[in-house]
């Protein structure tokens, strides 16, 4: 076991399924203690019962990532409960792909909203106490969309091109202040995403290359690298795709 990752609080959202559903079951058996974000309880708590029942330890509070207050809320929790908050994964997010044609207003909005703002609250919410404590790590999930860009992806990867530049910008930022930042960009992973997708046009495609998607225990076993290295060391990148996926 980890001494690197043995005692460290982590903060993870969308936490009920998919990668972070799988980082959280990781780092826990490496023994982390988490506090479990999302917005589904019942998940929540199944999630928190299948962590302890291996014995491991976490807490949970339902948090909708685009309310700051929230946020905030989640990471008090986690300090009230914990005392401190080692790391902060920013995993929730949507990707509703849709070509600019279609005028899918609403899901550029909601995109917007989660994979941008969310990320934003969730480093707003930590960023004092570690600035404070002088340590820290922010993991933010982008995508291999955050560095190409797609027939239908163009706002989707436009949000994860989003996440890339902030990550980069806190790294540069508080690099003096001993906060380490990892941006993860994973490829096509087995996980619920592809179902946000009502553009028909789109959704074919996007289930043809989602044949070959992997086991979200692959992006779960990158936070561990990156959270496992010493306190010097901050990964600051990693993408990780199916070794099939040419894009």
């Amino acid at each position: 076991m980890s001494n690197n990752i043995e005692g460290k609080i982590v903060v993870l959202t969308g936490a009920s399924s998919g990668i972070g559903e799988a980082t959280a079951k990781e780092l826990a058996g490496h023994g982390a203690k988490l506090v479990l974000a999302a917005r589904r309880e019942e998940r929540l708590q199944e999630l928190q019962k299948a962590i302890e029942n291996k014995g491991g330890e976490a807490r949970y509070k339902v948090t909708d990532v685009v309310s700051t207050e929230q946020m905030q809320e989640l990471a008090q929790f986690a300090l009230d409960t914990y005392g401190k908050i080692d790391v902060m994964v920013n995993n929730a997010g949507l990707m509703p792909q849709s070509l600019l044609h279609k005028l899918k207003t609403d899901e550029w909005d909601r995109m917007i909203d989660v994979n941008i703002k969310g990320v934003l609250y969730g480093i707003a919410a930590v960023l004092p106490h570690m600035r404070e404590r002088k340590a820290g790590h922010i993991i933010n999930v982008s995508s291999v969309a955050g560095h190409e860009v797609f027939p239908g992806s163009a706002v989707y990867s436009g949000s994860k091109f989003a996440v890339r530049a902030i990550t980069e910008g806190l790294r540069k930022e508080e690099a003096a202040n001993n906060i380490r930042t990892t941006i993860l960009s994973p490829g096509a992973i087995d996980t619920e995403l592809t179902e946000t997708i009502t553009d028909s046009d789109v959704k074919q495609g996007v289930d043809e290359l989602y044949k070959q998607a992997i086991h979200p225990d692959s992006m779960a076993r990158a936070i561990r690298y990156a959270v496992a290295e010493p306190g010097d060391v901050s990964v600051n990148e990693l993408i990780v795709r199916p070794t099939s996926q040419e894009l």
